[in-house]
């Protein structure tokens, strides 16, 4: 497998009451959130510069808020999604979300591990 610049490249923090979240970061961190469209679900992205270094978001979305608020990381697996997904299950996990394009920003997947952690997959490609 080829070395990456980072492991982590994203993380979304999942809230059951979006606005009330939002405000909560705002409020606490004393800056603006940019809102970012996402199919089936709002999220609200932290400042941070995309070419530089990890990023990450408050989130709202049917997959993010069952059965409880929890916190998704995001593995980077550039190129290597569909293998990746593909050897999830044989290795015992979940499926949550298959591959999913998210424009302009590459394409994820959602995966429950072993022990019941949900963790995000992304690559742009």
């Amino acid at each position: 497998m080829t070395p990456r610049t980072n492991a982590v490249n994203w993380f979304e923090i999942c809230a059951t009451d979006y606005d009330r979240a939002r405000r909560f970061y705002e409020t606490a961190l004393g800056e603006k959130m940019a809102e970012s469209p996402m199919p089936g679900g709002k999220m609200a992205m932290f400042n941070f510069d995309m070419q530089a270094g990890v990023g990450g978001a408050i989130t709202k979305m049917e997959n993010c808020a069952t059965p409880g608020p929890r916190t998704i990381v995001y593995l980077n697996v550039e190129g290597q999604l569909d293998a990746v997904l593909g050897r999830i299950v044989s290795a015992g996990g979940k499926i949550i979300q298959p591959r999913m394009p998210i424009p302009p920003h590459g394409f994820i997947g959602l995966i429950e591990d072993t022990e019941g952690n949900v963790v995000g997959l992304h690559s742009m490609t």
